[in-house]
């Protein structure tokens, strides 16, 4: 039995030392890029009657950084004339993996979305494949930054990824 012990005493030990060398992990350099959308935002959008009727949807996000900053956790509250009114969450990060931000929401009409960023100078795209009822269709959702506290934005869909066809477009103001 004290064999027993002190082989697990001994090997707790081992473990110790090695977690007490271990560094913490560090936020990838390219979340820095998402330190502007940080903060209390004020957006407008004209829906387009595509896919409904269209008319004007407000939100309002606010996102702050999750403990360690490797995520920005926005909470949304939008309101829409002919849609109906709504609260989403969403996560944007950074996956050194694919190279790539990452954006993923849910909001309580039950939808969500998975989307990969990329940004361009002063462009950011993500885009996504989306299921609309039993069809996958590809999106885009583009901002345009204006100013550190403004961007326009966009939104398109595409049964081809070739044709894209312009679902909304607005935008977005920081609240000081």
């Amino acid at each position: 039995m004290k064999k027993i012990a002190l082989a697990s005493f001994t090997c707790l030990l081992f473990v110790s030392m090695a977690l007490a060398q271990m560094e913490m992990p560090k936020p990838a350099p390219e979340l820095k890029k998402l330190d502007m959308m940080s903060g209390s935002w004020a957006l407008d959008a004209d829906v387009k009657p595509v896919m409904g009727p269209g008319g004007k949807v407000t939100e309002n996000e606010k996102c702050d950084w999750m403990e360690g900053n490797f995520y920005l956790v926005c909470h949304v509250d939008f309101k829409s004339n002919t849609m109906g009114n709504g609260t989403e969450i969403s996560i944007m990060g950074y996956s050194a993996d694919d190279k790539a931000y990452t954006y993923r929401a849910f909001n309580s009409w039950g939808e969500f979305a998975d989307a990969k960023g990329t940004i361009d100078g002063n462009t950011w795209t993500w885009t996504s494949d989306q299921k609309m009822g039993s069809t996958v269709v590809k999106s885009r959702f583009t901002m345009k930054i204006t100013s550190p506290t403004a961007y326009d934005f966009s939104y398109e869909i595409s049964q081809d990824g070739t044709k894209w066809t312009n679902v909304m477009d607005g935008k977005a103001n920081k609240n000081k």
